[in-house]
């Protein structure tokens, strides 16, 4: 009886969430429009791999400051709405994070690389590729600010 129990309650879940598997996705061509998404809902952008530099030995007070000024460039950058995504890699490889620009070409996004303060110090180095991905990444900062918590009062 706790077998068959156990059976039913599935078959109703999944009857339950059944809906909203077989759900076509709405197809909304304001968006597509507005993102300049392709047919298949993607569009070019241009993808950075940022690399540990040949200059990081430096003082740690020097170090904190470096990556203060690293921040706010990315901030600006993010307001400006030319860097769609910046996110460290979890770990301490060579590898130190991606950008993920939202220009026409590498050389506009190599002239933007220009202006971190970490490049410039030799902290981190930028290797630049064309990227084809989600036009849906432009909604990433939008999306995020919304589950952000703020930051606790100092």
């Amino acid at each position: 009886m706790k077998r068959l129990s156990c059976v039913a309650l599935l078959g109703i879940c999944i009857g339950a969430a059944w809906p909203v598997f077989a759900a076509e996705p709405a197809y909304d061509a304001t968006l597509a429009t507005k993102l300049k998404a392709d047919d298949l809902g993607m569009r070019m952008y241009v993808m950075a791999l940022l690399k540990a530099g040949p200059n990081r030995n430096r003082p740690p007070a020097e170090a904190r400051a470096l990556q203060a000024a690293h921040m706010a460039n990315i901030d600006r950058l993010t307001a400006e709405g030319k860097l769609v995504l910046a996110w460290p890699f979890g770990d301490d490889g060579v590898l130190r994070g991606i950008y993920i620009f939202d220009v026409a070409t590498v050389a506009e996004a190599e002239a933007l690389t220009r202006t971190d303060p970490a490049v410039q110090a030799g902290q981190l180095a930028m290797e630049l590729h064309p990227w084809y991905g989600s036009a849906a990444l432009l909604m990433v900062n939008e999306v995020h600010a919304k589950i952000r918590k703020p930051a606790a009062p100092k």
